[in-house]
């Protein structure tokens, strides 16, 4: 008789779970979008959260056109500065990069990330530029912690930022403009749209396979253990099988959350800071989003925002209707 064969149940979730390589999220792919140019990314600190009554926007609800009150993450968007432009060829591995130019002048506290190229002239290698062979512009954008009340560190986080829409001529064009200065928010994106928010979600350290995985506890007669894996596999193949539910590494990893619905793009804080300031953080005193809902990562976390890959969810022609935002204390007084 054949050897009668299991298929693999159930979910494999997110494996292998180790700790992220940085605090900084990485992404990989960029959707391509009709109107531009334009940044199709940007970042800025986790504050808090707090909730706000808002007229439900989702045609689909039971509560169309009626006020909800809805969960809301608060991130602080201080301006970016644009400290290079990265220029990349298409080859038979995929893209590669061909070339950068940088901006005449950065600021000092980014020669604590990377060395900085010095003495070249950007005029020159503009004028030296290929454009043929270029597939696609991204620029090196990055933050001003400096700015942030809450978050306690000067060097900015570095990240490249793609340059998305219209003809490559006019995203040349555009990239050349930002070189060496300040970009804000709404450079990216307006209220009411839907982006994609990538963080590194909070860290819970070395936990076991009941808390890391969710299996069941044994039976209160098992020997010695309960919180255990009842069995680490067969006897062949003699290796323990990566489906097996195993302690280690809990959080700290990369996670993206896709079409999150931005409800309002502010640049007084005073409007959303809670009484006392939000907890662990402080007061917001810069350029904020409100995000409907939760996103990855603690307080003060660096979250990055995209244009949605798999766009989903209401278009809306004009921004959400928010009628009140609490600003209750959030000390639990």
């Amino acid at each position: 008789m054949p050897n009668k064969r299991r298929p693999k149940q159930g979910s494999r979730a997110y494996s292998p779970r180790k700790r992220a390589v940085s605090q900084t999220p990485r992404l990989d792919s960029w959707p391509e979008i009709s109107e531009g140019p334009k940044l199709q990314g940007f970042a800025g600190y986790k504050a808090g959260m707090t909730h706000a009554f808002i007229v439900d926007y989702r045609k689909t609800s039971n509560t169309t056109g009626q006020e909800v009150q809805v969960p809301v993450t608060v991130l602080e968007v201080p301006p970016m500065k644009v400290a290079a432009v990265r220029f990349y060829e298409s080859s038979r591995y995929g893209l590669r990069t061909v070339g950068e130019i940088w901006a005449s002048s950065v600021d000092q506290t980014l020669a604590r990330k990377l060395p900085i190229p010095k003495n070249q002239d950007a005029e020159k290698a503009w004028g030296t530029l290929n454009r043929k062979d270029i597939e696609d512009v991204r620029v090196l954008t990055y933050t001003q912690p400096k700015l942030v009340t809450g978050v306690p560190k000067k060097v900015p986080d570095l990240m490249e930022t793609r340059v998305g829409g219209g003809s490559m001529e006019q995203r040349l064009e555009y990239a050349k403009g930002l070189l060496g200065k300040d970009i804000t928010i709404t450079e990216f994106a307006k209220d009411g749209a839907i982006i994609d928010v990538s963080a590194v979600t909070k860290g819970k350290g070395f936990q076991g396979a009941i808390k890391r995985w969710g299996v069941k506890l044994l039976s209160h007669k098992n020997s010695k253990h309960r919180r255990m894996v009842g069995t680490l596999g067969p006897k062949r193949p003699g290796f323990v099988r990566p489906q097996v539910p195993q302690a280690g590494q809990m959080g700290y990893h990369q996670r993206t959350e896709f079409n999150k619905r931005i409800i309002k793009i502010g640049e007084k804080g005073e409007e959303v800071n809670p009484k006392g300031g939000f907890v662990h953080y402080g007061n917001v005193r810069s350029n904020y989003v409100l995000i409907h809902g939760s996103v990855p990562g603690p307080t003060k976390r660096l979250i990055r925002l995209r244009d949605p890959v798999r766009p989903a969810g209401t278009v809306l022609k004009e921004a959400p209707n928010m009628v009140y935002v609490s600003t209750e204390s959030k000390q639990g007084a």
